[in-house]
């Protein structure tokens, strides 16, 4: 009787509705078909997630590894006495980094919409969009 006032409360019924409700729905032939429907549906949207954040981990992945790979080629040793002056200004350009981050997160386009763009590929996950 507990949970049933609790859920009426917060839905505004009544309590005769809701247990009355719930007594169909129970009853119903079709019951169990349309809470299989539902949880589908669920499951559906939970696994285009799980593979748009596998996509997007693994784009992570392979940007990180391509960086990585390209400044290692490119960044020559530094001298003891120019290794101490860049030491002194990482701290410095570590913030900045992280305020530009910051702004990107909160209002730029995201990586996965310019890389769309930048291939050609259209932003054809317009699918996977509805469940965000």
């Amino acid at each position: 009787m507990t949970r049933l006032a609790d859920h009426a409360a917060r839905r505004d019924h009544s309590r005769s509705l809701i247990a009355e409700a719930a007594i169909e729905s129970f009853l119903s032939p079709d019951a169990a078909e349309r809470q299989e429907a539902a949880l589908t549906k669920r499951l559906d949207q939970f696994d285009r997630r799980m593979v748009r954040l596998e996509r997007d981990v693994g784009i992570s992945v392979e940007m990180l590894a391509v960086f990585v790979r390209f400044w290692l080629a490119t960044t020559p040793t530094l001298s003891e006495p120019v290794a101490k002056a860049a030491h002194a200004k990482t701290a410095e350009r570590y913030g900045a980094f992280v305020t530009a981050l910051g702004r990107r997160l909160a209002k730029g386009p995201k990586l996965r919409q310019e890389i769309a763009e930048d291939v050609g590929v259209p932003n054809g996950d317009d699918s996977h969009a509805r469940d965000e």
